[in-house]
């Protein structure tokens, strides 16, 4: 009896792991919009259990530093206000690195985008993003945010940064890009829509739409002006 309850325990954690990995392939999948509400709640329980066994997150996928200057962009880009708690409060940083260590597609981005975020910075400033002072930080953003209007962004990545140690991983970003900050807003356009998308299917996010489950409305859908409204609370706002 006690040999079944442990095999089909296993079947179980495999069959979560199977989810969560269709669920981080689907995230980067053409014609895919918003992440479905069941989708991300998954992945929301998913890290809620891993905080639970150290009474905190860890990070899956991230190195230390990367997970911090992750977290201070998530920050950024959807801080706290007096209706509701922030994109870190929401965990958005704990969805991103989880659906990050189940996709190469989706690691590729965020690693080669945090890369050229201190490089950047680096470069300006002589310091890592992390270190930045305030102003610094929110005016290197407020470029990205600029240069990451859809029009501009291309789709087609053509060439790699496979012959640089320094860009290992950057896999999805051209050698020679249009401008200077195309890397920096192709990251951005992905980073803002995961933050959305970890935020709007947390606890914290529902509340803040009032989603009252399917008595009130057939599907969850966040309008495009609460997003928008949302994205307007950081010091970067939209394009």
């Amino acid at each position: 009896m006690f040999s079944q309850k442990k095999e089909l325990s296993g079947i179980d954690r495999l069959k979560r792991r199977q989810l969560l990995g269709a669920i981080a392939m689907a995230v980067t999948a053409p014609g895919v919009g918003g992440l479905p509400l069941a989708w991300g709640q998954h992945v929301h329980k998913v890290t809620k259990k891993k905080s639970q066994k150290k009474g905190y997150y860890e990070p899956q996928f991230f190195k230390q530093h990367e997970y911090q200057t992750l977290q201070q962009l998530v920050q950024l880009i959807i801080p706290a206000d007096e209706c509701s708690g922030s994109g870190v409060d929401a965990g958005a940083p704990e969805f991103i690195d989880l659906l990050c260590g189940h996709n190469q597609d989706l690691a590729n981005i965020f690693i080669g985008g945090l890369l050229w975020i201190d490089g950047q910075i680096r470069n300006l400033h002589g310091t890592s993003f992390i270190d930045a002072t305030d102003k610094e930080q929110t005016a290197l953003v407020e470029q990205m945010v600029q240069a990451s209007d859809p029009t501009k962004v291309k789709a087609a990545r053509i060439t790699r940064y496979g012959a640089s140690d320094e860009y290992q991983g950057f896999s999805s970003y051209r050698i020679r890009p249009s401008s200077d900050l195309e890397p920096g807003a192709y990251f951005f356009h992905w980073l803002r829509k995961m933050t959305v998308d970890a935020f709007y299917t947390s606890p914290i996010g529902i509340k803040d739409i009032g989603y009252q489950g399917n008595k009130a409305v057939s599907e969850y859908k966040v309008p495009a002006s609460i997003i928008e409204e949302a994205l307007k609370k950081g010091p970067v706002g939209t394009v």
